[in-house]
Order: structure tokens, then sequence, then C-alpha cells
């Protein structure tokens, strides 16, 4: 299993969760909301260890067959290499067999590999799956009354060294973890009784302000800068953030809405300010192009207190006129090879 896979199955729920935020997921895989139990929140969620960084959850049904990642799809670059390998890994095809995923990301810690888990839920041939880990030199081993897989991957680059031992784990019938072999045989002490997420007061009340939308997530947001690695030019101007959270609604198009909470106020009002001047910068830039201003969605910029929110829609004449300069640009093209050379 390759470090990009590794990552994959470690990080890529919350990676695809909070690129919708910025408009850039639902071609990817994201993930249908559907199933909640009455208690504010998806019931995998009792698998999450109580001390996760960031939680987030997907409906990938919802995304998968919505018409928007079927219009994206159209664009160069869109590719299924990611759902392959992951495929190619684990024998599960996310289009095909997963209904909906949460996940969780564990907090940033200097010189630590980064640990994750995602439960899956769905339609799984277990012993197809096994059969599979066993070729990449995996091992089976019961914890707890549960199954679980594991295999120690290479290192890329790096010969004889191996990386984190990672596992997946078949929780109960539909549902498997996947992560590194320790946040696996946590997932499954969360289900008969350990600490789990539904006992972190802070993460949970972010989660209740979200039931119904078909993607979240929430957390610290050092733990989703740490991940995000930024430049020191853009994280010395941002204003200290705690918390965040991104929750998108996928229909013909796609609605998101992105918070975030400063330290305090005056940090809240100098982001709001920031974010101000983004906005009107693009506004300027496309003022005077009109093909460009039915591409650009309506930012919405709201909060008050320590609050900030930037909400935003993708609509279905947004994509039109994507479809427009993308034809545009590929009759362009076909001209320019067709040309004469001088």
């Amino acid at each position: 299993m390759t470090a990009k896979t590794r990552y994959f199955l470690i990080g890529s729920v919350m990676v695809l969760i909070i690129g919708l935020s910025i408009g850039l997921v639902a071609f990817y895989g994201g993930m249908p909301a559907g199933l909640f139990s009455s208690q504010r929140g998806p019931e995998e969620l009792k698998y999450l260890p109580g001390d996760s960084a960031v939680v987030a959850y997907a409906n990938v049904r919802d995304v998968m067959n919505s018409e928007l990642r079927q219009r994206l799809r159209k664009f160069e670059g869109v590719t299924d290499e990611g759902r392959s390998e992951f495929k190619s890994e684990t024998g599960i095809d996310i289009e095909q067999d997963i209904d909906h995923v949460v996940a969780c990301m564990g907090a940033p810690a200097a010189g630590a590999e980064r640990s994750g888990l995602v439960v899956v839920s769905g339609r799984f041939d277990s012993s197809k799956i096994e059969a599979m880990a066993m070729q990449h030199g995996g091992r089976t081993e019961q914890y707890k009354g549960k199954r679980l897989l594991l295999v120690s991957p290479h290192r890329e680059g790096e010969e004889g060294a191996r990386g984190p031992e990672m596992a997946m784990g078949f929780l109960e019938s539909g549902v498997v973890a996947l992560g590194t072999a320790d946040m696996v045989r946590r997932a499954v002490d969360g289900a008969a009784g350990a600490a789990n997420v539904l006992g972190n007061a802070e993460l949970m009340r972010l989660v209740n302000d979200l039931t119904g939308e078909s993607m979240w997530a929430v957390g610290r947001f050092d733990a989703l800068s740490a991940q995000a690695s930024l430049p020191a030019e853009v994280s010395e101007r941002i204003p200290p953030i705690t918390w965040f959270s991104a929750a998108g609604k996928v229909n013909g198009g796609l609605q998101a809405v992105v918070k975030a909470e400063a330290k305090d106020e005056q940090g809240a009002e100098n982001l709001r300010d920031i974010l101000r001047g983004f906005i009107a910068l693009a506004k300027m830039q496309a003022g005077s192009k009109p093909a460009i201003q039915k591409m650009l969605p309506d930012v919405q910029l709201a909060g008050d207190g320590k609050e900030v929110s930037i909400s935003f829609a993708v609509t279905n004449e947004m994509l039109d006129a994507f479809d427009a300069a993308r034809e545009m640009g590929a009759k362009i093209k076909k001209q320019q090879e067709q040309a004469p050379k001088q």
C-alpha cells in the first residue's frame, strides 16, 4: 500500500468535505447523508475516539448520484484514479459499495505520523477483502471479538522501511473501519463503551447544528491548518481561530456554508475584514467580464460576536456558464491545432 493510498484512507473524507466547502468536492466522491439516530448525527459516531480533533460525515450516495458530480466530471483533469486505487487496495468500490461515511482526524503532534479513522457503511465482500489483504502481506487478528486485517506498508523511497501498521476492522454487518491499527482498535473500544466522540461536548455542539446536511466537517482549526500545511505568509495573516465547521447540501447544484469561531470578537472582526477584501477583489476583477461573472457564486459574509460565516451556492446557471466556457475553449484549441503553421 503506497503512502498516497495510506493518506487517502486516513484523511480523504476530511479533505473531500473541506474541498467541497470551496466548491471542488462534488465530482470526487463526496458522501450522502442519510441515516441519523435520535442522538443527532450518524450512529457510527460511537466508533470515533473522544479526543478526535476533526470529525466529518458524508453521504456518498447523494453525491455520486448528483447532477453536480456528473456535470463536473466533464472537465479535463477529473479522473477516477483515487477511486480505482482505493478499490485495488481495499476491494471497496466507492461508487457502488458505500452509502455513507464518518471520519475523524487525531490532534496534530510534532514529529508524529498523522492519525485518522474512516468508518464506512455499505455492502462489502469480506472474503474478497481478506484475500486481497493477504496478497499484500497482511495478517488477521481478533480484537475483543472483532476481526481485523492488518498490513504494514512500505515507505516510498526508503528501502526496507515500513510505515505505521494499517488496519481494516469489521465492526458489524455492513460497517468497516479503515485507518492506523491503533485507531481501528480504538473504534472497537468505542463501540464497547470506551470514551467516544459523543461525549466530546465541544465537537458535538458543532455537529448538532448540521443535521440533514449532505456532508459536513467540524473541528479544531489548528488540526485543519496543520493538515493543510498553509504557507507561513498565509497562516501569519489569519487571526487566531479556535473552531471551524463546513457543510454542504447537494441537489441540482451545491449549497455550502463555512463557519469559523475566532478566539475573541476582535479576531472575528479582523477575519471579516480580510474576507471582505477578498470578496471585493474578486468582484472587481470580474466586473468587466460578464462571462466570468456568470461563473462566480454569490458569496454572503455574515456572523457576529466571535463567529464568522461564508455561504455560497453553485447554481445550474453557473454550471451552464462553465460548460459554455469549456466548449468555447475546446473549439478555440481545435481551431489553433488545425490552422496552418506559419
